[in-house]
């Protein structure tokens, strides 16, 4: 019974040092605030060694690899994502942003068209959605979504965006109303959290 005993705590010890997959999950987020997406995504890969169903990993790995600018990586962690859970609204909106940063639009259109369809109230899903309408020219319609995320969260971002858009369709007036509205101290500097990390 000793001898089991001190096994138990050799091994015990031994497992001690060992980092699981939420650490390295950890590490990886902290690597990507630190601006090494090439640190996070080791740190993922080891993740996914140690838990290859979890699907946090995989989208958080695919975030590392679209700010290292692996676009076709990104794009394949973000397809199995939404795979096996298509009701990551997050995802879509990344999803598209890899594509759209391809030059697809048009399937980065559709992706956000489905996530719009999914949940009619996401900001970020409307905000994206209009950038990649200004992509393609459609003005009109990028105003419209901008407006549709300022109708849902006010923000100087978005005004400024929306100035942008009015400003390439021709509405000088409406896009230095924009423009005047953003640099009120009152209104929050940007649409989310990860707007200010750049």
């Amino acid at each position: 019974m000793k001898k089991l005993m001190v096994l138990l705590s050799v091994f015990t010890a031994a497992c001690a040092g060992l980092a699981t997959s939420s650490e390295y999950i950890a590490r990886g987020n902290g690597y990507i605030k630190d601006g090494r997406p090439e640190a996070a995504i080791n740190a993922y890969n080891k993740a996914v060694e140690l838990n290859p169903k979890n699907l946090d990993i995989y989208e958080a790995r695919a975030a590392a690899y679209f700010y290292n600018g692996q676009y076709e990586l990104a794009t394949r962690d973000f397809e199995r994502v939404l795979k096996e859970d298509p009701y990551r609204l997050p995802v879509y909106t990344a999803y598209a942003s890899t594509l759209a940063a391809q030059g697809y639009f048009e399937s980065a259109l559709e992706i956000l068209n489905h996530a719009v369809r999914l949940r009619p109230d996401s900001a970020e899903t409307y905000f994206a959605r209009a950038g990649v309408l200004f992509m393609l020219g459609r003005y009109d319609q990028a105003v419209a979504d901008y407006t549709r995320t300022l109708e849902i969260h006010l923000s100087a971002d978005v005004l400024n965006a929306r100035g942008i858009a009015y400003q390439q369709w021709g509405q000088a007036a409406q896009a230095k109303q924009d423009f005047e509205a953003a640099k009120n101290p009152h209104i929050p500097q940007h649409l989310n959290d990860y707007a200010a990390l750049k």
